[in-house]
């Protein structure tokens, strides 16, 4: 058997400029990734909002079965976890209606709980999106139970 011994010089290992080229290619698909993810996660925060207020809603139909009224807008959606002690003290209250409170939106926001609703609703249950005021397009778009 013949064995080559390993050169160890010029030809041997990266050069320094090959080095340079792989961090430089490196740092642009990192970058693409991050952009890409930035999108995704906002994606992720409205789809996460949408739901909550989907289970805030369903814990007020819960709650208007068991006390057959909704909370007043004092009251809010604490009605939820706590039993009410503004008045109406609702009687059947058999709560808690939600597994924890009722925290912020996806975005840091309270959630808007207005009663009655729009278009003869019974409530609505809302967030202003990711700037936190009413109207607004892409990620500042409002989410609500009503549906518009």
């Amino acid at each position: 058997m013949i064995f080559r011994r390993r050169v160890a010089g010029p030809q041997a290992g990266w050069t320094f400029v090959e080095s340079i080229i792989v961090i430089g290619i490196i740092i642009v698909l990192s970058g693409t990734v991050s952009f890409s993810a930035v999108r995704y996660l906002e994606q992720a925060r409205s789809a996460a909002t949408r739901a909550q207020v989907n289970a805030v809603s369903l814990a007020l139909h819960a709650y208007y079965l068991d006390t057959g009224v909704y909370p007043t807008e004092p009251q809010g959606l604490a009605a939820l976890w706590e039993k009410p002690t503004l008045a109406p003290v609702p009687g059947g209250w058999t709560g808690p209606y939600l597994e924890r409170p009722v925290g912020t939106d996806s975005w840091g926001n309270e959630l808007i709980y207005r009663r009655p609703g729009p278009a003869g609703l019974a409530f609505e249950v809302a967030s202003y999106g990711a700037d936190g005021r009413p109207g607004g397009e892409g990620r500042d778009a409002d989410i609500s139970s009503a549906g518009y």
